[in-house]
């Protein structure tokens, strides 16, 4: 991936963070975070990293809850004891961006599109 797209993708994600860490998020930035760490999830089983599976598995519920809380109170506001989980996991989406090869982010790209068109709910599996 050209160092541009990787830096723009990356921007993206980090403004979105802080956003929804001030309360002045919404429903398109909480989607460009899951989108991240979805993406940053198969980029770490095609060999672009090593976290644990519950360090996703922790943002994906803070995204469902956010994303609850938001259709409870319209405020768009990530809990602040997973803030630096997010920013774990964006600083490893970081280091696939800027070390993935174009084929492999487009790879995983499509694996998240198959997940969004089917019927499982989640991606992220606990085993190995």
């Amino acid at each position: 991936m050209d160092r541009s797209s990787a830096s723009q993708r990356s921007l993206l994600c980090h403004l979105a963070l802080v956003a929804c860490r001030d309360g002045h998020g919404n429903s398109h930035l909480i989607n460009e975070l899951m989108h991240a760490v979805y993406l940053s999830w198969y980029l770490q089983r095609a060999g672009y990293g090593n976290l644990p599976a519950e360090q996703f598995k922790i943002a994906e519920y803070a995204v469902e809850n956010t994303l609850a809380h938001a259709h409870e109170t319209s405020e768009w506001r990530l809990a602040s004891d997973v803030i630096s989980d997010f920013e774990t996991l964006l600083s490893l989406y970081d280091a696939q961006l800027a070390s993935a090869r174009l084929h492999e982010v487009l790879e995983a790209e499509r694996q998240l599109r198959c997940f969004l068109t089917g019927k499982s709910d989640s991606p992220i599996s606990m085993s190995p």
